[in-house]
C-alpha cells in the first residue's frame, strides 16, 4: 500500500487499490483516511474507527464530518467505491453496479486494511492505541451507501459494532408497489442489455442546494459528483431495487443502528424554496417505516430542516444533526459497551421473545 496526500489537502491521505469479488473480478477503490497532526502520534488513544460509505454518484469530500469523528476520538476512514469519485477514469462506467454485493469485497478489504493496522496513521497495531479487534468499528453510509452499508452489515455478522446511516435509501419511492412494478419493467432489460440508459426526468436540485457552483456552500468537484449525476441504467436500478426487496423482507440487523433523517421532503418537478431546507432526494416518512425493518435496535433522528445529506445542511441544521449524532456515539458506544447478542438456543423460534 502507498498513502499519499488526498485531494482534501495536508490532513488527508488516500490510498487507492484493488479488490476481487466472487465473480473474479478485480474492481478499484480508494481508502481516504483523517490524519491531522495529533493523530499522527504513534499509539494515539482511539476510541474505535469509523468507515464512511458515499452515496451513488457521489464521493468523499466533506471534510468536516471526519473533523468531527476526529474530535469525539475515533479514527475516520472513507471509501470511494467503485466506479466512483477518486477512481473514475476515461473508460469508467461512472456511478454503474450490477449488484450490490459487487462492492462486498472492497469493503471488506477496507476493514481489513483499518482491522490490521495497515489503514492506521500511528500503523500501532492491536490494542486501545491501535485499530486492532478489541477497538470497535462504526460503518456509517449516505443515501445508496446507507443501502449499501446496511446489506453487508446484514451478510456480515460480527465484522462491525456499530452502523449509522445518514438518509439511507431504503425504498423506492413512492411505496414497495411501486417498486415491484419497476422490477417487472426493468428487470427483462437489465439482463439482457445491463448498460442501457433509462431515458428519466433529469433534475439538479440537490446539487443546487449544496455546490458553491450554485447555492450551496460546499466545495464539490463536478467531475466526481455532476450536477445532474451519472446515466441511471438499468443494471445499476435492477441491483438497488433488489437491495430495497431485501430491505423490505427485514434485515435482522444485532448492532446498534442509527438512523438520521431530514424532517421533511420536497420533492417535485420544478425549484421550490423549499428545498434548501428538506429532502428534495427521498419520502423520509418511508425512510423512516423502512428504518423499522433493518435490525433490534434502531435509533431514529429526525433533523428538521435537514437536506439529503443532514451534514450538508445550513450550519445550524447541521449543528442540530451532529449533536444528536454525538449525543449516541455517547450513549451506544462510550457508555453502552458491547451490544447483547441473541442466543438462539434459548428458545426455539431462533431466540424471538
Amino acid at each position: 500500500m502507498e498513502w499519499q496526500t488526498d485531494i482534501l489537502g495536508t490532513d488527508f491521505e488516500s490510498c487507492g487499490f484493488e479488490a476481487r469479488g466472487r465473480d473474479g473480478v478485480a474492481r478499484r477503490a480508494t481508502l481516504v483516511r483523517h490524519v491531522p497532526g495529533s493523530a499522527r502520534q504513534v499509539g494515539a488513544p482511539s476510541r474505535g474507527a469509523v468507515l464512511f460509505l458515499h452515496g451513488w454518484s457521489d464521493y468523499f469530500f466533506n471534510a468536516a464530518l471526519a473533523e468531527f469523528w476526529t474530535q469525539q476520538g475515533f479514527r475516520f476512514y472513507a471509501l470511494d467505491m467503485h466506479n466512483h469519485g477518486r477512481n473514475l477514469h476515461e473508460d469508467s462506467t461512472g456511478g454503474y453496479v450490477a449488484h450490490l454485493d459487487d462492492y462486498d469485497a472492497e469493503i471488506s478489504a477496507a476493514i481489513g486494511m483499518i482491522r490490521s493496522g495497515e489503514g492506521g496513521p500511528s500503523e500501532a497495531g492491536s490494542g486501545e492505541g491501535g485499530l486492532g479487534h478489541p477497538v470497535p468499528l462504526t460503518l456509517m453510509g449516505h443515501s445508496t451507501g446507507g443501502l449499501v452499508a446496511a446489506l453487508w452489515v446484514s451478510r456480515n455478522p460480527g465484522s462491525v459494532q456499530f452502523l449509522v446511516l445518514n438518509s439511507p435509501w431504503l425504498e423506492m419511492h413512492g411505496s414497495s408497489l411501486v417498486r415491484k412494478a419497476a422490477q417487472v419493467v426493468v428487470s427483462p432489460m437489465a439482463r439482457l442489455r445491463p448498460l442501457t440508459v433509462l431515458r428519466l426526468p433529469e433534475r439538479g436540485f440537490y446539487y443546487r442546494s449544496i455546490s458553491s457552483n450554485a447555492e450551496g456552500e460546499w466545495t464539490v468537484d463536478e467531475k466526481y459528483r455532476p450536477p445532474l449525476a451519472f446515466p441511471l441504467r438499468a443494471g445499476w436500478l435492477s441491483a438497488v431495487l433488489g437491495g430495497h426487496t431485501r430491505v423490505a423482507r427485514g434485515l435482522d440487523i444485532e448492532v446498534p443502528i442509527l438512523v438520521l433523517l431530514s424532517g421533511a421532503s420536497a420533492n417535485g418537478m420544478i425549484w421550490r424554496e423549499s428545498m434548501r431546507h428538506s429532502d428534495a432526494v427521498l419520502d423520509v416518512n418511508l425512510m423512516a417505516l423502512r428504518a423499522m425493518t433493518l435490525g433490534r435496535s434502531v435509533t431514529l433522528e429526525r433533523v428538521d430542516g435537514g437536506l439529503h445529506d443532514v451534514f450538508l445542511s445550513a450550519a445550524p441544521v447541521r449543528d442540530d444533526a451532529y449533536a444528536r449524532l454525538a449525543r449516541w456515539i455517547r450513549g451506544f458506544i462510550v457508555d453502552g459497551g458491547p451490544p447483547p447478542t441473541r442466543d438462539s438456543s434459548a428458545d426455539g423460534d431462533g431466540g424471538r421473545p
